[in-house]
């Protein structure tokens, strides 16, 4: 008999869902029937399917140590060099500083991903030890932009961080070097497409069919020659938002291959360079008012 105890990060889910997350290989089917045969009990007693786990709760697997092992697929990370430098770090979250070069989430064109770092990283440390939930980013940033992105180490973590910055309450501020002077705040308010095939968005004026509405501001720092540093705040976080609303305006990021004109830099000078923590409750809520920097002299290039 194996015995489960349920912590916060498997709490608030079904029992058959938080079993076919443990018991990765095995069919829905095989789940039901050992619920129902008493095969697994919940804290001693017969269980439902459908029963919402809470914490502390025991889950008892009455099958052999052999059957155990045929349903659990162990998955290894593929090993891989930490590239990211930790800027904050407590028993909840982790807010690490992403190289230039590095995809955030696994993806096809690259080998490497932050993603995958960050699970090595507290794999070394010990820190990944739940059941059925393993760190995740909470925000993305484009490959060749870096900068600061929040993982949560727990699921609680990621309820909350997750919801904080859907609802605006994470402030999220960039440096960014564009072509061209400008002397006065910004305040853009335009509709953003996509083209999935070309991974590529387009500027509009007017809410057309699949258009989503864009915020972004803009406060220049100082001027460089014929650029300008602006600090950045986006309301709206959509894919390539920062850089395609500037080419828009007439001032692209320097570097930007995708959206800009030719210069002398070899990447696009984007970096998210500060966090400012909001909207969180209960066990979480000594992160509010939390601010977080990475300069943009520490951005890292992925070598």
């Amino acid at each position: 008999m194996k015995e489960i105890k349920i912590t916060n990060n498997e709490e608030g889910q079904r029992l058959d869902r938080f079993l076919k997350k443990y018991l990765n290989k095995a069919n829905q089917s095989f789940i039901q029937k050992m619920i129902r045969k008493k095969n697994i009990k919940l804290n001693d007693l017969k269980a439902e399917p459908e029963t919402v786990l809470k914490k502390d709760d025991l889950v008892q697997l009455y099958l052999s140590d052999e059957t155990i092992e045929r349903f659990r697929e162990k998955k290894t990370l593929k090993q891989t060099d930490i590239h990211f430098k930790t800027i904050y770090e407590d028993d909840n979250i982790l807010v690490v500083n992403k190289p230039i070069g590095l995809s955030t989430q696994p993806d096809e064109t690259s080998v490497r991903n932050l993603v995958d770092e960050i699970k090595m990283y507290l794999d070394a440390k010990e820190e990944n030890i739940s059941f059925t939930f393993k760190p995740a980013v909470c925000n993305r940033l484009d490959k060749n932009t870096s900068g600061l992105v929040i993982a949560a180490k727990n699921y609680d973590a990621l309820k909350q961080t997750n919801k904080a910055i859907r609802e605006r309450s994470i402030k999220k501020l960039y440096m960014a070097k564009v072509h061209g002077i400008i002397n006065k705040d910004l305040e853009l308010k335009d509709y953003l497409i996509k083209n999935e095939n070309k991974n590529m968005v387009k500027i509009v004026k007017e809410n057309t069919e699949n258009a989503k509405e864009i915020i972004t501001y803009a406060h220049p720092v100082k001027t460089e020659g014929n650029y300008t540093w602006l600090e950045i705040e986006i309301e709206t976080g959509r894919a390539h938002q920062i850089r395609a609303h500037l080419s828009s305006i007439g001032h692209p990021v320097a570097g930007d291959k995708k959206y800009g004109r030719k210069d002398s830099e070899k990447y696009q000078v984007l970096h998210a360079y500060k966090l400012v923590f909001g909207g969180y409750e209960g066990e979480l809520s000594y992160l509010n008012g939390l601010e977080v920097k990475s300069e943009i002299s520490e951005r890292i290039l992925l070598k």
